[in-house]
């Protein structure tokens, strides 16, 4: 079936992205960001919806404007530097919103990657991130290669293997992997799910189409309502392969958790994430060409690998985002009927109102 009447079965229609984009800019403006700033949250979750994480788009820049309103968020584009032995920076974000630090750390990396061969940036204390993915081109487009994750110390959904009560957050693992072609793209979470789709599928009575969840006895549940009474995320492989992802998620605990300094153990409160950026120059180790050539070679030797019954073709990471995020910058972004409702309130009341569909 073709996508356009998929998604508009479900509720969704296409907008223009400049217009999209203008609005959503305009609007975190009016709460005191800086230009800059809200170009940087604009953009990450804009991007978000253009190559299909819903649950980290527009759908909760409302929740953005709320901790906004009620000081969790802040605004203030004031960071405090804990470390800096060039190679290595570590910061405290204080609450400013997650996009525009990652950015800052992106742009530090960029001015010391050439001299150092491998920049690290760690991030305790920052606000919500959004999708990793949407960060990772700034990168790639320069053939440089990213490793970024982020976990938040305050929160728990997920239980360590064959546990029952939730320590971990979904700690997502990203990495941009540049080619001479299109870069490969991943962004994998330690758990089967997030807890914002889980919260999606809650709202709209659905069930996960497995158990990925614990209720609070450790019953495998296919209820995302369990989430709200005691119930936690399957980590990555499930009931049998578990252990998998628990492993995963240990390793970006210590990455952004341990050398942010600051994590679980200082018991935090409200919305707080930390976040671990690795930016490497190839030209440092074994040659940008080289390592260009290969990965190029491992990329095309993957998508020529025949596809077994019922896979058209074989993809890495990345492609069917890429593929959303051209179609949306020359059809619209599709957004679903409820993200528009979301946003219209608050659009609103800086005397606009949301574009209309295409």
């Amino acid at each position: 079936m073709p996508s356009d009447v998929m998604k508009v079965r479900d509720g969704s229609s296409r907008f223009d992205v400049a217009a999209v984009r203008a609005v959503i800019e305009r609007l975190f403006l009016s709460t005191g960001m800086s230009a800059e700033m809200s170009s940087d949250v604009t953009d990450c979750l804009l991007g978000a919806d253009m190559i299909g994480h819903s649950t980290h788009g527009l759908a909760i820049a409302p929740w953005y404007m709320d901790e906004i309103r009620n000081g969790e968020m802040q605004l203030g584009e004031h960071i405090e530097t804990i470390s800096d032995r060039g190679a290595c920076l570590a910061w405290n974000g204080r609450r400013l919103p997650g996009a525009w630090l990652v950015n800052r750390a992106i742009d530090a990396a960029l001015e010391r990657v050439s001299r150092y061969g491998v920049v690290t940036v760690t991030i305790a204390e920052g606000h919500h991130t959004g999708a990793l993915a949407t960060y990772l081109p700034r990168l790639t487009d320069k053939g440089l290669m990213v490793l970024l994750a982020c976990s938040g110390p305050a929160s728990q959904g997920v239980a360590p293997y064959g546990g029952t009560v939730g320590l971990f957050t979904p700690n997502p693992l990203s990495a941009g992997i540049p080619t001479h072609k299109d870069p490969i793209l991943l962004d994998i979470s330690c758990s089967i799910t997030t807890i914002k789709h889980s919260g999606q599928l809650a709202q709209a009575g659905k069930s996960y189409p497995g158990e990925w969840a614990l209720d609070s006895d450790g019953r495998p549940s296919t209820d995302p309502q369990v989430l709200s009474h005691g119930g936690t995320l399957m980590p990555i492989g499930g009931l049998d392969h578990g252990h998998k992802g628990y492993a995963m998620a240990l390793l970006v605990e210590a990455l952004t958790q341990g050398l942010c300094g600051v994590g679980r153990k200082d018991h935090l409160s409200g919305i707080v994430m930390n976040t671990f950026l690795q930016v490497i120059d190839p030209a440092a180790l074994g040659g940008s060409a080289n390592y260009l050539d290969e990965t190029t070679w491992l990329m095309d030797a993957c998508h020529n690998t025949p596809p077994r019954p019922g896979i058209d073709e074989v993809r890495v990471p990345g492609d069917r985002a890429r593929t959303r995020m051209r179609e949306a910058q020359e059809r619209g972004v599709y957004l679903n009927k409820s993200i528009v409702e979301g946003l219209s309130p608050y659009v609103a009341e800086i005397g606009e109102s949301f574009p209309r569909s295409l």
